[in-house]
């Protein structure tokens, strides 16, 4: 049974309502207004209940086109970045992704929605452990998902078709960089007070294409100094 199957069994019997479907709805149209194109993207949207990945107190703000504070100081991203980002992706079917910072878990389902093949990391254990049990509540099945530190990547599960950072980076990491298969895509914002959404494409085992659409504003991307 697919992650989308079996959350929709989940949902059929957890607090999603026809109000919340009609407010994904509305979400989803906002995000073509702003530019989303991305019909894959969209639709898989509209699907995730985005309401379960935040705080219970902010619960009634689900919806609207902002990003919202959750556990251990970091954010639940904004939905038009999310969609940004998993359109610069462009992930098909049978993609192996790699996800740097699992946070919420609201962006991981986004992508589990566009192929089963995803492994992510995250270095906050309170967030780990909350969004692991998340994901068992709702159904949805990583490849692999992992406490530890973004920048290391996943050596021994490399290479990837895509790699997604959901945190502004000073530099992009050469580690992630290695991690990328030939004709692979990286999507990552890189700054430090305001981070300029970047996209790498692997051309051949040496060369890099590099690409920037705009600024945006993330959490910082943090690395284990042990």
């Amino acid at each position: 049974m697919s992650n989308f199957r079996k959350t929709a069994l989940f949902l059929s019997v957890m607090n999603e309502t026809t109000k919340h479907q009609g407010l994904r709805r509305q979400l989803i149209e906002t995000l073509r207004v702003k530019g989303i194109q991305s019909e894959e993207v969209l639709n898989v949207m509209l699907e995730v209940p985005r309401h379960f990945f935040m705080d219970p107190s902010l619960i009634n703000f689900a919806y609207e086109d902002n990003a919202y504070p959750i556990a251990a100081e970091q954010t639940i991203s904004q939905p038009y970045t999310v969609a940004f980002q998993s359109e610069l992706l462009a992930v098909t079917e049978g993609h192996k992704v790699l996800e740097i910072g699992t946070g919420s878990g609201y962006q991981t389902a986004v992508l589990l929605g566009l192929t089963p093949q995803v492994y992510t990391i995250e270095r906050q254990h309170a967030l780990f452990k909350q969004t692991q049990r998340l994901f068992a509540q709702l159904g949805y099945r990583t490849k692999k998902q992992v406490f530890g530190d973004g920048y290391k990547g996943l050596p021994t599960d490399a290479p990837f078709d895509r790699i997604l950072v959901t945190a502004g980076a000073p530099a992009v990491p050469k580690t992630l960089l290695n991690q990328l298969a030939v004709g692979g895509k990286l999507v990552i914002p890189l700054g430090e007070k305001e981070q300029i959404m970047t996209r790498y494409i692997r051309t051949s085992k040496t060369t890099f294409d590099k690409q920037e659409f705009g600024v945006f504003r993330f959490v910082p991307m943090l690395e284990n100094k042990n």
